[in-house]
């Protein structure tokens, strides 16, 4: 094949969702620190569903259109930052197909390196040994074997696109020792790799199948109608091992039940079929991945139309200075980040990363001066740079937190009454003047940065750092309170889980209280994952 058909090219995105769907689990895994997070293979997964849902809504035969297509719905889909250089990579691809009629081995070899460049811009310090090489290394070499093999076919260029591809991948531990000392390779690139060996199966003519689910099992569904707003949430969730072991069916309808109504919880053996009418879709499946990983997962937005038809019949919001948006998770904290002034919460956090759509959507909604953006992770930061990015016409300011502490101690030194300049200044030192710390557990046996961590054991992490890894939680909590105080220090803030225990919140102040000369401060974060936020000031 020396021309790409439209047929092929939409047979190539499909595999690569399906391959992508079946690996999911494999990219997951590829991750270096031991903490359940929103994962590489979620991401990329959730991410690249929503540009192939969009390219399938162009009904032209172009390819550089449905190309288009598939780049707005990567970029309005995109969750985490390899979601979102993902979506920068089909972006330069797109571009790079523009005003061509027919698309040849060069012209796709272009626009790969296109999309080598585009997503390159993208990341203000781009860091190899991640998707980045991945993608510069193979589109460039790729490149070049069809300026020296001028007849070669489509099927040799992926060929040759997806060998690069794994050589490139197969070197970044040497480019990043982190990856080295853990022993995986880039989970981004794997997720890279895996989108070309679909491409390379679909120019074969080879159909992947989609493994990652089960068909004995059907998707929990409703027929009740409702004249109800919010987010229809669905999805199938198998339950992991450790998940076995915690999970109930009653505990955790009971919880669904305060986020939403309509709802339907069906447990068959492992799996966990769910529906739900919610208006914070993401606290939903925060609550429920600390269980197991999801096999299928559907949110439709049933207020967009109520939205628009109240949008026709009400004036305009009265404009005011400013606007804050807020990420977290969890009743407490939406509570704690709306006493300061925070006017939009955007539901998500460490183990469901919202998309760009979802900060576009919320920024859409206000009418104000200056827009502050706090994401609050960093795996949130390059989708909130994006929504800011396509809002142009709006004043925004995405402060780069990367912990919940962060985001509510820059709240905390927002003034309404300053101006704007002023306000940017004391918000981004009290970020720069705040220690945090959080407690988790290990989802896998790992040694990093020479800290060694069991499966389950509670982790002690400061910063990017894992500081203790320990059987007990309190030991762990009591070691990182030591590593984070340091001189000077006047406050500690103490923000407890969902899943945190009151003699431990106890414990743990008094430990703080009779060790140091600091004020402690306790607040009811209700948040998942993690069962303790830690601040010092």
């Amino acid at each position: 094949m020396n021309i790409l058909t439209t047929e092929v090219f939409r047979f190539m995105l499909e595999n690569a969702e399906s391959n992508l769907l079946n690996h999911q689990k494999e990219i997951d895994a590829k991750n270096v620190f031991p903490v359940p997070d929103g994962d590489t293979g979620t991401n990329m997964t959730m991410t690249f569903q929503n540009g192939v849902l969009e390219s399938k809504k162009v009904t032209s035969d172009s390819i550089y259109d449905i190309a288009k297509g598939l780049s707005f719905g990567l970029l309005m889909g995109a969750r985490g930052n390899s979601g979102v250089i993902t979506s920068q990579i089909f972006r330069g691809f797109y571009m790079g197909l523009e005003k061509e009629e027919e698309i040849t081995v060069k012209i796709l070899a272009k626009a790969f390196m296109k999309g080598s460049e585009v997503s390159y811009k993208a990341v203000m310090k781009p860091v190899e040994g991640t998707i980045l090489t991945v993608i510069r290394e193979s589109s460039y070499y790729a490149y070049e074997f069809v300026k020296n093999n001028k007849n070669c076919s489509i099927e040799e260029y992926f060929e040759e696109l997806v060998r690069q591809a794994q050589i490139s991948l197969d070197n970044t531990p040497e480019l990043m020792p982190l990856l080295k000392e853990v022993g995986v390779v880039d989970s981004g690139g794997y997720g890279l790799v895996t989108i070309f060996r679909g491409f390379l199966a679909a120019v074969k003519g080879e159909k992947i199948e989609r493994t990652n689910t089960d068909a004995q099992v059907e998707e929990a569904q409703t027929k009740v109608e409702s004249d109800e707003f919010g987010y229809c949430t669905e999805f199938i969730l198998r339950l992991s091992e450790t998940g076995k072991l915690t999970y109930e069916e009653e505990k955790l309808k009971r919880n669904l039940s305060k986020l939403g109504n309509s709802l339907v919880v069906v447990t068959d053996e492992d799996l966990v079929k769910v529906h739900v009418h919610t208006l914070t879709p993401g606290n939903a499946l925060n609550m429920a991945q600390r269980y197991g990983e999801f096999v299928k997962l559907k949110i439709e937005n049933m207020s967009l139309q109520h939205e628009n038809i109240l949008d026709m019949s009400k004036k305009e919001e009265e404009k005011k200075p400013y606007s804050l948006i807020s990420v977290c998770a969890g009743a407490g904290l939406e509570k704690a980040f709306k006493d300061l002034r925070v006017d939009h919460i955007v539901s998500g956090g460490q183990t469901m990363n919202p998309s760009c759509e979802d900060f576009v959507e919320a920024i859409k909604k206000i009418n104000a001066d200056h827009i502050y953006i706090f994401p609050n992770n960093s795996n949130i930061i390059m989708a909130a740079n994006q929504a800011r990015d396509i809002c142009s016409d709006k004043d925004i300011t995405v402060f780069a937190t990367t912990t919940i502490q962060e985001g509510l101690t820059a709240c905390l030194s927002f003034n309404p009454e300053a101006d704007h300049e002023t306000n940017k200044k004391n918000m981004q030192e009290a970020i720069d003047h705040i220690v945090t710390g959080r407690i988790t557990y290990a989802i896998k046996d790992t040694v990093v940065e020479g800290v060694s961590i069991a499966e389950n054991d509670f982790m002690g992490i400061q910063g990017k750092h894992i500081i203790t890894s320990d059987k007990d939680l309190l030991t762990v909590a009591k070691k990182l309170v030591d590593s984070m105080v340091f001189d000077d220090a006047e406050l500690f803030t103490l923000i407890a889980g969902a899943d945190a225990k009151a003699d431990d919140v106890t414990a743990i102040s008094e430990y703080i209280e009779d060790t140091y000369d600091l004020e402690v401060d306790v607040i009811q974060g209700d948040q998942p994952v993690f069962y303790y936020l830690f601040a010092v000031e």
